[in-house]
This record gives structure tokens, sequence and C-alpha cells, in this order.
């Protein structure tokens, strides 16, 4: 089971809130989005992924887990750790933030998990916007600039002339802010945009997701998942 919504809080504009109990694994693929976590025994941080990689189906029952996704771009904002230091891995926020402040703010979402999965969703939300509002250093306005160009299949090159930068400065803010580059991310946005239209045919998904053709995508989609488009289609129903 999985569930999704738009975050309420407007401080956390562009970010997800869900609920996830996986009883058998799960594929989770890269998004260019670093987490918020909560497992029922500590508040963690999910860094940017660059591959998917499965989670649940330890045939130990169960395992619940609520989460804040957050625009690309805003977590190192919220967690204050550049993204890079991150990538492909997590941590428990205590590493990141003061010891006691972490304790008082995971005994908040635990008190709500004893009332359900609205109430932990909505408490973790609420702790998502008290990292991000008090931070010193709000997001930057170049970083939904930045996504919204590369999603809307610009390349590098043109993204950095938009923001008036030179390529090396876009490379070294995205790896700080992102994880990665421009280049992966960019690969990875494409990623999503095929995953959302998954329902049309191959052919058709490589050439709306921007693709060069469907050899492309599958190669792309191989890499960066590790799996064949088919499988991973069919991992959706």
């Amino acid at each position: 089971m999985y569930r999704e919504r738009a975050a309420r809080l407007a401080v956390l504009g562009g970010a997800k809130v869900w609920v996830s109990v996986l009883p058998r694994a799960k594929r989770v693929l890269p998004d260019g989005c670093m987490d918020l976590l909560w497992d029922g025994a500590g508040l963690r941080v999910a860094g940017p992924d660059t591959r998917a990689f499965v989670t649940g189906g330890s045939g130990e029952g169960a395992t619940r887990v609520a989460g804040v996704r957050l625009a690309p771009g805003v977590g190192p904002v919220a967690f204050g750790v550049p993204a890079d230091e991150l990538t492909d891995q997590g941590a428990d926020l205590d590493v990141l933030l003061p010891s006691r402040r972490v304790r008082e703010l995971a005994a908040r979402v635990g008190e709500a998990e004893a009332v359900g999965d609205a109430d932990v969703a909505a408490a973790l939300e609420s702790v998502a916007a008290g990292l991000l509002g008090g931070s010193a250093a709000p997001p930057g306005a170049w970083l939904g600039t930045a996504v919204a160009a590369l999603d809307g299949r610009h390349g590098v090159a043109a993204t950095a002339r938009l923001l008036g930068w030179s390529e090396r400065q876009f490379r070294r803010r995205s790896v700080a802010a992102f994880g990665y580059g421009p280049k992966t991310l960019g690969r990875v946005l494409r990623l999503q945009r095929a995953v959302r239209l998954a329902d049309e045919p191959a052919a058709v998904v490589a050439v709306r997701a921007g693709y060069a053709d469907q050899a492309h995508m599958a190669r792309e989609v191989r890499d960066l998942t590790g799996v064949p488009w088919t499988e991973l289609r069919a991992g959706f129903g």
C-alpha cells in the first residue's frame, strides 16, 4: 500500500507527503529529491539516488514508513548539508542536526503515530516545514528555474545560459543542491517523465518523454533502474 499527497504547508511548496506499507519488495526510482523519513523508530534522511534500489520484502512482515519528499534542491536547505554528501545513501537526522532537537521532533512524530497514518504524516510534514522555515538560507529561486528548464528538455549549456552562469558554475551548484550534476539530473527527470507516461506504448513514451528513440530509452531505463522497460512498467500494476 502506498499513499501520497501534496504538502499542505506553503513553506513546503512542491513537496509530497507519503505513507508506505511494504509487505513485499518495491523498486524505488531516482527522482532528484531528498526525503525526511519516519520508520517508527526515528527520523532519517534519504539522500538523492543515482540509481533505483529495492526496499521491503525482508520476509519479516510489513514495514510502515512515512516520508516527506522535498522538491529537488530543497533538502540541503532543510538538513544543513550539501546533497552530494548523501548521494545514494541515508543518515539519521541526529547526525546532521543537534541530537536534543531531533529527539524532541521524533517524540512529536511518535506521539502522532499512535493515533494513525494521517496523523503521523501531518506531524512529519510539520517537522519538515519547521526545518525548512527555520533555515537561515532559504532555497534559491534558481532551483525551480533549473529543474523546469532541464525537465523541459533544455540542455545543460542552454540552462546555464538561462541562469547567467558558466557550465562549470552550474555543475558545481547542481552537485551541492541536487547531489549530482545537471546532466544526471536531466536523465533522472526524463525517466520520471517516462514513468508518468507508462500507460502509452513504448515507442510513444520514448518520443514524448524526450528520448532520441526507443532504443535510447531502453538503454537509459536499464542503466537507471537495473531492469528493462517492460519489467519496470509491469511493476506499476
